[in-house]
């Protein structure tokens, strides 16, 4: 795996690991708010990815060695754009496949509906709108992760938030636009992102499409951590159909 740091449009360092095994398919992975490229449930996937793909998994902005402050999908297309640039260009890769949890869900369903660049997309427990997000994070399923599950209290110190309510696109208001097939997924006892979000950007959706409900799961990226050996097998598929 190597580090790499890239620039945006506007100025901001993307900070990126790339795990590279000479495939000409490379999978695109986008964390989201509060998560980091070297987050433990991170590293795992993109090593478990890496056996089938080469992988990029990136910082958005505000996170880990990335700069600048989070804008909750304001202006993390940004970065987004800047990554599959360098995978697509630099690198040369054939396919790009972008898989992205929570509001990096949300993000790359956003890409898709504005640029042509992706294959195809698998979006983990995406926001329909980010104002409606529930977030409740007093429920036993949100806190018991966070304190079991995700305790990396250094990279906790590594976020910095900017202003959350900058204007932004609803997925929900762009996804109809998305020309490529779109794996939706969702947990079902997710205490952030209730599935009816995953439910309605479907439903939406014109593209060839796909809707796979976690039954007893939770949030993005515990779906993986619960059930790794189906969620890898899921999206190894799906990114897999010809």
């Amino acid at each position: 795996m190597n580090e790499k740091f890239l620039y945006t449009k506007d100025n901001i360092k993307i900070a990126i690991n790339h795990y590279e095994s000479n495939c000409d398919s490379v999978v695109i992975v986008c964390p989201g708010w509060f998560m980091t490229k070297d987050s433990k449930a991170f590293k795992m996937l993109s090593n478990d990815l890496n056996k089938k793909f080469d992988v990029v998994t990136m910082d958005f902005r505000g996170h880990g060695k990335s700069g600048g402050a989070y804008t909750f999908t304001a202006k993390e297309l940004f970065d987004l754009r800047e990554v599959v640039d360098y995978a697509k260009n630099e690198c040369g890769y054939k396919n790009i496949y972008l898989l992205g949890f929570s509001l990096g869900g949300a993000l790359v369903l956003l890409y898709g509906s504005e640029f042509q660049s992706a294959d195809r997309i698998i979006a983990v427990s995406a926001p329909a709108d980010f104002m409606k997000i529930e977030n409740r994070m007093f429920m036993p399923q949100a806190g018991i992760p966070t304190l079991f599950q995700k305790f990396e209290p250094k990279r906790w110190l590594t976020i910095r938030a900017g202003f959350p309510f900058l204007k932004k696109i609803k997925p929900i208001d762009v996804v109809s636009k998305i020309n490529v097939p779109t794996l939706f997924i969702a947990g079902e006892k997710d205490p952030t992102v209730f599935p009816w979000h995953t439910e309605a950007l479907y439903n939406k959706a014109v593209c060839k499409k796909q809707y796979k409900l976690f039954k007893n799961a939770n949030h993005a990226e515990d779906l993986y951590h619960d059930f790794p050996e189906e969620f890898l097998n899921l999206c190894v598929e799906w990114f897999e159909k010809a």
